[in-house]
């Protein structure tokens, strides 16, 4: 599926707004509500819009912080990462896990409670023997930005606009 420039207005309204209504996406976009709606589905259907959610602010419930770790395996045969990456989606407290080139392995971002929280997090990760070899921990000490929308019209400037 090609997008056009109406797609592209299309998910990036819903980007800042998953809320919008169709009503008020087809003003954006000018479009009738009903082709506007055909495009939406049409872009739900084909995967590029992957979920609605809302932005919580966690800091008005519970007090966290925030830990970007870097792992290194023991092993490197596809089995241990799958071990590993198991271990990881199953971990509710680990937000986000790459898997990266270079000298280590994967970078995960851990919300806790607090530092006793974060090293329950990692001694349960380690107890449970998949195959970490060793982990550095950096604390986040304050967020300088955060952003939630992807510059799909930045990105697509600076590259050819092909995926």
């Amino acid at each position: 599926m090609r997008l056009d420039p109406i797609d592209l207005k299309i998910l990036a309204a819903l980007q800042a707004d998953g809320r919008i209504t169709k009503l008020r996406l087809a003003e954006l976009v000018s479009l009738s509500p009903s082709a506007c709606f055909e495009r939406l589905r049409r872009l739900e259907q084909a995967g590029y819009v992957k979920s609605y959610h809302a932005v919580i602010d966690l800091a008005r419930i519970v007090r966290t912080t925030t830990a970007l770790v870097e792992i290194t395996l023991a092993r490197h045969e596809a089995s241990d990462f799958a071990r590993f990456e198991g271990a990881v989606a199953a971990a509710p407290e680990v937000m986000e896990c790459h898997s990266i080139g270079g000298g280590i392995d994967y970078v995960l971002k851990v919300v806790a409670v607090d530092i006793d929280h974060y090293q329950a997090i990692m001694d349960r990760l380690l107890a449970a023997d998949v195959g970490i070899a060793r982990y550095f921990t950096y604390f986040v000490t304050k967020v300088v930005k955060r952003q939630l929308a992807y510059p799909i019209h930045t990105l697509l400037q600076a590259g050819d606009g092909a995926p």
